[in-house]
């Protein structure tokens, strides 16, 4: 059933491509279009081998001409517009100049400022209703009129789609109704939330730009291009939307000619059980993959490395004794355990392994505290991507430990100081063992001790030389916003293994 709806609505954009002379789907009343450094990027569909003016007023004032011509095989326009301040409101009107009478279209109540992609699986469809203290959220939403919202439908397609076949919600000015529209429909907390914080610090417009289907695998949002680096293969089991590259077909090539500013993106449990140990090469591929062609699509307008944020793994069954989560979770960082990092350059990630929810109404694995995982993504985009100076936007990371064998005792640096929680016997790990090929024996190391910057660690349970060591490996490694280990910014210490302690 999804590629007979996928089939039928491409039949139906390539039918009304030849016939109505249009702006590009997403292009819409109450939009916001990226300021400058770029130029915003307007595109429609139009009579072809005709020209097409594209005018930008304010006040009824005529302050910008465009024009350029429609192509002959795909029946579509395309203009760069002069970079822009942040500001409004203006019209964007396109006249077509027809061989028989000419056609007007016009965009109102136009803005300009900064877009964000958001993109994902569930947890970033998760809507504003859904959340902890959504009521309270939800009647804040007239408070922030700059603050503009859109939602791709879910569709799928197994050829590269030009333009979105379906929408949820076209360009509006925010209120409860529209973001609060129904579980896992629209609109994302975590978009909302991150671009409201955005917004109060910038204080100009925001335009956030949702496209995300729960469930799905990272490699239905990746291109071929990109599965190809990773030496994918495509496999014959896998159907509708978890198919390789049908939402990056459907639901993001079509946005690759708008300029924007950068993407979060959430999404990685479903990886948890499949193909997870391709993650640190999928992840990071398709993040090159989309600057590239996202670069290449606005006509150089969107950075060729834009911002690119993402958020840790939080949680999902508590007695899970296996190993998916933690491996996804260092696999979503190229296996560094930060980001940025040299994999993932211009990235920035936001910790949420202590985010648990164990009585979600939506299952564990959707928890409700949406509103601490946008606060750090935030912080993260105000340092990467705005370039704030100083800001501390990641837990604390470490660097150097050293092995006190004699003493059986483990002692680890870490970069920042450090805000100790609580003392645990079993968040910390180490690897026992004589020889590289011997097989690892993980054991608890007890915290036995902590200072401003250093833990110390007791290795009592290694008989053999510790090789290794590892903080919360586990898939529910501590309670609601108590882990041991946090910075004085309350931003958790994120999880990591360390391979070689020699």
């Amino acid at each position: 059933c999804y590629m007979l709806e996928a089939v039928f609505t491409i039949d139906i954009v390539k039918n009304r491509d030849s016939v109505a002379f249009r702006f590009a789907s997403y292009y819409g009343d109450h939009m916001v279009l990226q300021k400058k450094p770029a130029g915003a990027v307007v595109w429609g569909y139009g009579e072809a081998g005709v020209n097409v003016t594209v005018s930008l007023s304010k006040d009824g004032k005529v302050i910008m001409k465009k024009m350029a011509q429609v192509k002959e095989h795909s029946e579509t326009w395309k203009v760069v517009l002069a970079p822009m301040d942040h500001g409004g409101p203006y019209s964007v009107m396109a006249e077509q100049h027809s061989r028989e009478e000419p056609k007007n279209l016009t965009l109102r109540d136009i803005y300009f400022g900064d877009v964000w992609l958001c993109s994902g699986q569930s947890n970033m469809e998760m809507t504003v209703s859904q959340i902890i203290n959504a009521s309270v959220e939800l009647s804040k939403a007239p408070l922030y009129p700059y603050v503009r919202v859109f939602a791709a439908s879910l569709i799928q397609s197994e050829v590269e789609l030009q333009d979105l076949a379906k929408i949820d919600l076209e360009w509006s000015i925010p209120t409860a109704e529209n973001l609060g529209h129904g579980s896992f429909s629209y609109f994302s907390a975590v978009c909302w939330l991150f671009g409201r914080h955005l917004y109060e610090t910038l204080r100009y417009p925001v335009g956030l730009v949702e496209s995300s289907w729960g469930g799905t695998c990272i490699e239905a949002w990746s291109s071929g291009r990109a599965l190809q680096e990773c030496g994918f293969l495509l496999p014959t089991l896998l159907s509708g939307p978890k198919m390789p590259s049908v939402l990056w077909d459907a639901m993001i090539h079509p946005l690759l000619n708008m300029s924007l500013t950068g993407v979060i993106w959430y999404q990685g449990e479903s990886n948890a059980f499949t193909n997870t140990d391709l993650y640190n090469c999928t992840f990071p591929a398709l993040i090159a993959d989309w600057r590239r062609a996202f670069h290449a699509g606005s006509d150089g307008q969107t950075q060729p490395l834009f911002p690119f944020g993402f958020v840790q793994l939080s949680t999902f069954r508590r007695q899970r004794r296996d190993d998916r989560f933690p491996r996804l979770r260092w696999h979503q960082t190229a296996d560094y355990g930060y980001a940025p990092n040299k994999r993932m350059p211009n990235t920035f990630m936001a910790v949420a392994l202590d985010l648990c929810d164990e009585h979600s109404p939506y299952g564990s694995i959707h928890p409700r505290d949406k509103q601490n995982v946008a606060y750090r993504l935030h912080l993260g985009a105000r340092a990467v991507a705005y370039g704030e100076k100083g800001l501390v936007f990641q837990g604390p990371y470490p660097t150097k430990v050293v092995v006190d064998g004699a003493r059986a005792l483990v002692n680890v640096t870490y970069g920042q100081e450090l805000l100790l929680l609580l003392m645990h016997d079993r968040v910390f790990e180490v690897c026992c063992s004589r020889r590289a090929q011997e097989p690892c024996q993980w054991v608890p190391a007890p915290m036995v001790s902590a200072s401003s910057h250093t833990v110390t660690l007791s290795s009592p349970g290694c008989r053999a030389a510790v090789s290794r060591l590892r903080y919360a490996w586990a898939d529910w490694p501590c309670e609601y916003r108590m882990c041991p280990l946090y910075n004085k910014h309350l931003l958790p210490a994120p999880p990591f293994v360390i391979d070689s302690l020699h």
